[in-house]
């Protein structure tokens, strides 16, 4: 309850890279998040088939508790890449970062880019303010086996509920102009959406900033 207080206490403020350290907001209801994104069927069997999916072998690091998604998407991402750092508590080490096992105001794009910089040897970039026709081209590029992208989007703006939130790209359908968001909630499960309306819920604010994507390559 003392959690739940300071986290609703924390959104209320508006404080950068503020997440909830209560459950899922009880307005996401089960129903809700089955309506506003597709979760199974053919179309989603054909996304776990893109080649930077694929490389994930549906072995993702589910947040252990929901202030942590962002280094359970940089773990997973990693492990996809076969880094070693491939646990929420690898990711974290020697950052000084949710040393208590929370990250109690959430962790914004900067900080885990820094996060994510620690473990790894390869190029991490902070891709934010960008158009509509930057994040299409992006997207077209999530395929690249070389290329690992996370997006932070606010859920409210796609299931009415909830807050920031941190999962990895798993790929780009075109033809259809779908993404393919490996969402590390386990109550949400990895599902696929329209770009343009994963680019509305990604254009949004995280504090003073927009928040954006996260590149790895």
């Amino acid at each position: 309850m003392k959690l739940k207080l300071i986290a609703t206490a924390c959104l209320a403020l508006g404080i950068p890279g503020a997440i909830a350290l209560a459950p899922i907001s009880p307005r996401v209801s089960p129903e809700a998040i089955q309506s506003a994104v597709t979760r199974s069927g053919p179309l989603l069997d054909r996304a776990w088939q893109l080649p930077v999916a694929a490389s994930f072998r549906r072995d993702l690091v589910w947040q252990s508790n929901v202030s942590l998604c962002g280094p359970a998407s940089v773990a997973s991402a990693f492990r996809s890449l076969n880094e070693r750092a491939d646990t929420e508590s690898a990711v974290l080490a020697g950052t000084g970062r949710c040393w208590t096992g929370f990250c109690v105001l959430g962790l914004t794009l900067d900080q885990l880019a820094d996060v994510a910089r620690t473990h790894t040897k390869r190029k991490v970039i902070v891709l934010r303010d960008l158009s509509a026709d930057e994040f299409r081209e992006h997207m077209r590029r999530a395929n690249d086996s070389g290329r690992r992208y996370i997006i932070n989007f606010s859920r409210a703006s796609i299931f009415g509920g909830g807050a920031g939130h941190h999962s990895p790209v798993g790929g780009y359908m075109e033809a259809e102009d779908l993404v393919f968001v490996l969402d590390v909630n386990r109550n949400y499960q990895p599902w696929l959406i329209e770009r343009p309306r994963l680019y509305s819920a990604m254009d949004t604010l995280d504090g003073d900033k927009k928040r954006g994507l996260l590149l790895i390559e």
